[in-house]
């Protein structure tokens, strides 16, 4: 029995031997390598290395360093994985005792990710012009690769040397609200993928038409300032719409006053101490100044008031007891009118046909009143009111001439705060002497309706409506002269109004 068993044996060991006599015992070798980015060469640490077909699994060092010690001496395929880098393969054949080194070259994984291409802008046209202040901007932009884009526009004009830029844009389209009136605009659009580098469109133009047609002109007070603005008025919905300053808020302007024809506004502004009078464009731009050695000046500036002459070409204004009048351009300086007792000229309005100019006149309080009429020659052609105790205002002809609109405190209240208790509008109609009180409806006891002026068609007035206790919110209201009369606030915070 025990020589069958070794004759089994001896059998099953000849048996295993290969054809050529070898015994089938597996050999080894090393494999070695590093993993680099593909620029710059960079070590790529935490790099997962996997080996096909035995799926051992290693990851690289702080160098880019692997090691495969002791594995089969054959072919393998060596797998480079890494979060944000493309897989990298490589072949490699492990000798029996040998060491095969290999190097892997890692590419980011946006690689081969292709940049955007180059925004087209659709609107406005290039070069399109007299636009509304509030553009909308649209582009086109698409990517081969569909990555998610955004946007930057860059907006350069021709009136100062800002550079806009609005960042981090998803849409293709923006607004752009409260472009300056007059001024050129240059847009361009930058996309990026956020992978490649940005890429910019071409350089466009628009153009704000240089009016913004407001009827309406008036003053808010901003720090200390009195600042113009211009708006318009939806009276449908009662809404203010349009509404542009016109005025520096670091510089003090008021009383502003359109004249048509022209299409300028002229306003008040202190210059070396003194007021003087000023003309700008209906946009704010095109600022000259209109006064020089004879500034305006009297009782008090904030009540001081000037007038256009009908045809544009000249501006009436006060000077203590003298009233002249003065060319737009600054020449042509002309005294118009002295008083006779010295009293101060604080306002003054010019008809619309040219030949008369009614003044009111006041002590140096402001008090002791009177309105009169006069010639440009001099002559006085009518005293509407003389001698009223309390605060006159609000010098205004009716397109017609044939009626003055002005203001007057009929409490005959007197302080040196000019205070005013109880001011109330009236109508003088020069053909039958008589007055009419405006204020008779809807006036709130305790306020008063100061600065008032015709609308350009006489069916309404403008005026501030306030409470006289001479520290509260004033507003520019309208109201109707006939029918069911209905008073309505058009500007909060707002004074010395002006609608042409």
């Amino acid at each position: 029995m025990k020589k069958v068993i070794r004759i089994l044996l001896i059998t099953l060991f000849f048996t295993s031997c290969g054809e050529d006599g070898s015994i089938g015992l597996i050999e080894y070798g090393n494999l070695t390598g590093k993993v680099v980015k593909k620029e710059g060469f960079v070590p790529l640490e935490n790099v997962k290395i996997t080996l096909s077909p035995t799926n051992n699994t290693v990851f690289t060092d702080a160098e880019g360093i692997y090691s495969f010690e002791e594995i089969e001496a054959q072919e393998y395929a060596v797998q480079a994985t890494k979060e944000g880098y493309l897989d990298e393969f490589e072949g490699a054949t492990v000798s029996v005792n040998g060491t095969v080194n290999v190097v892997l070259e890692m590419e980011i994984s946006t690689a081969l990710n292709k940049a955007p291409a180059k925004p087209e802008l659709i609107a406005p046209e290039d070069g399109a012009v007299d636009l509304l202040n509030e553009v909308e901007l649209i582009w086109e932009a698409s990517d081969p690769d569909e990555d998610v884009l955004t946007y930057t526009i860059e907006i350069r004009n021709d009136f100062n040397n800002d550079v806009t830029k609005i960042t981090d844009l998803v849409d293709k389209s923006y607004t752009l609200s409260d472009c300056k009136y007059g001024a050129k605009y240059f847009w361009s659009v930058e996309v990026t993928d956020n992978i490649n580098a940005e890429v910019i469109s071409s350089l466009r133009s628009f153009t704000i038409k240089a009016d913004p047609e407001n009827r309406y002109l008036y003053v808010k007070n901003e720090g200390g300032n009195n600042v113009i603005y211009s708006s318009s008025f939806s009276d449908s919905d009662n809404v203010v719409l349009n509404t542009v300053q016109l005025t520096a808020s670091n510089l003090n302007s008021w009383r502003p006053r359109r004249s048509n024809i022209p299409n300028l506004v002229a306003f008040l502004r202190i210059d070396n101490n003194e007021a003087h009078i000023y003309t700008m464009k209906t946009n704010g731009d095109d600022l000259k100044k209109v006064t020089s050695s004879v500034p305006v000046a009297g009782f008090n500036l904030n009540e001081m008031d000037f007038s256009w002459s009908a045809d544009g070409s000249k501006i009436l204004y006060p000077y203590f007891d003298k009233l002249y009048s003065i060319n737009i351009d600054g020449s042509g300086l002309q005294r118009i009118y002295q008083t006779l007792d010295g009293s101060l000229i604080t306002e003054c309005d010019w008809s619309s046909d040219g030949s008369k100019i009614a003044i009111k006149t006041n002590n140096e309080t402001g008090y002791n009143s009177s309105i009169l009429v006069i010639s440009l020659s001099g002559s006085v052609l009518d005293v509407v009111i003389t001698g009223v105790k309390g605060a006159l205002g609000g010098l205004n002809f009716s397109a017609s001439g044939n009626k003055l609109l002005f203001s007057r405190d009929v409490s005959d209240f007197q302080a040196t705060s000019y205070r005013q208790l109880d001011t109330r509008m009236f109508i003088y109609n020069f053909t039958d002497k008589t007055f009419f009180d405006a204020s008779i409806n809807e006036k709130q006891s305790g306020t008063n309706d100061l600065d008032p002026r015709f609308s350009p068609n006489e069916a309404y007035l403008i005026f501030v409506n306030t409470s006289n206790d001479g520290i509260s919110e004033k507003n520019v209201t309208k109201t109707n002269l006939s029918g069911s009369i209905k008073r309505v606030n058009l500007f909060t915070n707002a004074t010395m109004p002006d609608w042409e």
